[in-house]
């Protein structure tokens, strides 16, 4: 393949993802792409294509911009994402500026767990995006605590005011965010020294029901981590080069086809913890992006309607005080029902 040949404007990348950090891509700015197809590529998908050459586009967002008449081939406009190139097509992609996002204080309930001058501590429902992105201007954790504290840390930027950490979109508990500018800077460094597993004070530990179950006992899963080789919205610890990633478990309970598992992050990387989980074999229940739901327990997993994760215990000093801070959220209804479920099935 020739190319890409591209003229690009960018914005700064999102920071790596925490534990099972949610990831949360950033709209393209301003870009053109150009690319000769090679013959060993004649006969694809013009949409999968481009999104393997241009791995700032996902093949949805290729779909948009097909639709929208921005991809051309010979200078003229691709009308099916599903048309098939051949052997020296010259491809073009526009790709528009991302339109700007607005944030706006909203009255949307939120669970504090903790909160004084310096910081606030939340219990993140499922379901509920950590700050605005494409596609998520509104009903954000951040448009939440931009009506109920007023006041939160400039530091992340327009987009992320008081964001140290985040959790996925459909995983539930425990955050905490800044609200002062020194407790960011502190807590935005203690967070990325755990992420690259470095010795600090942070405890991150997660429940989760893995299904089908893991081995009785204990473990450490040691490995490199990056993004999966052909799909770019999923993460692999099954990769040549990486970078390190290690997250201990332990099964407390064994189910009906499953297991409740406690999970302690070493390292923080993106969807770290149902990657590790699904590369091992006993993926988490109801995973939409990793997991393969048991045919016993799809019922189950339908109710329940996301992955079984929740971040149940964070522990830190506190940035400005230095006080031990001990944070812990009850398991939510959703989970709590699931498990009870699976208890009345008894066992395996």
């Amino acid at each position: 393949m020739t190319g890409p040949t591209d003229r690009v404007e960018e914005p700064d990348a999102p920071t790596d993802g925490d534990d099972d950090g949610d990831y949360l891509p950033v709209a393209p700015g301003a870009a053109h792409h150009q690319f000769i197809v090679d013959p060993e590529r004649a006969g694809e998908r013009i949409d999968a294509l481009i999104a393997a050459t241009v791995p700032a586009l996902s093949r949805a967002q290729v779909q948009r911009l097909i639709e929208g008449a921005r991809v051309r081939i010979h200078g003229a406009v691709v009308a099916k994402p599903g048309q098939r190139v051949r052997a020296g097509d010259a491809v073009e992609v526009d790709v528009p500026p991302a339109e700007p996002l607005e944030l706006v204080a909203e009255d949307l309930p939120i669970a504090v767990l903790y909160e004084d001058a310096d910081l606030i501590a939340v219990d993140k429902p499922a379901g509920m995006v950590v700050h605005p992105a494409a596609g998520h201007a509104r009903g954000t954790l951040v448009n939440a605590l931009l009506f109920h504290c007023r006041d939160l840390s400039g530091i992340g930027g327009a987009l992320r005011p008081g964001i140290v950490h985040r959790l996925d979109k459909d995983t539930s508990g425990a955050m905490v965010v800044a609200k002062s500018d020194r407790a960011h800077a502190a807590l935005g460094a203690a967070f990325a020294a755990k992420s690259r597993g470095e010795p600090g004070g942070i405890v991150r530990e997660y429940l989760g029901i893995a299904a089908p179950p893991p081995p009785a006992g204990a473990g450490t899963l040691r490995t490199r981590y990056g993004r999966h080789p052909t799909d770019r919205k999923r993460f692999s610890s099954r990769v040549a080069t990486g970078k390190p990633a290690v997250t201990h478990w332990t099964a407390i309970e064994p189910l009906a086809g499953a297991a409740l598992v406690r999970f302690r992050l070493e390292t923080g990387r993106t969807h770290q913890i149902r990657v590790h989980a699904a590369d091992h074999g006993w993926p988490l229940l109801g995973d939409p992006l990793y997991g393969r739901t048991p045919r016993p327990l799809a019922a189950i997993a339908t109710a329940l309607g996301r992955q079984a994760l929740h971040a149940a215990r964070l522990e830190l000093d506190h940035p400005v005080t230095g006080a031990r801070l001990h944070l812990e959220s009850p398991l939510p209804a959703d989970l709590a029902a699931a498990l009870a479920r699976l208890r009345a099935l008894g066992p395996t």
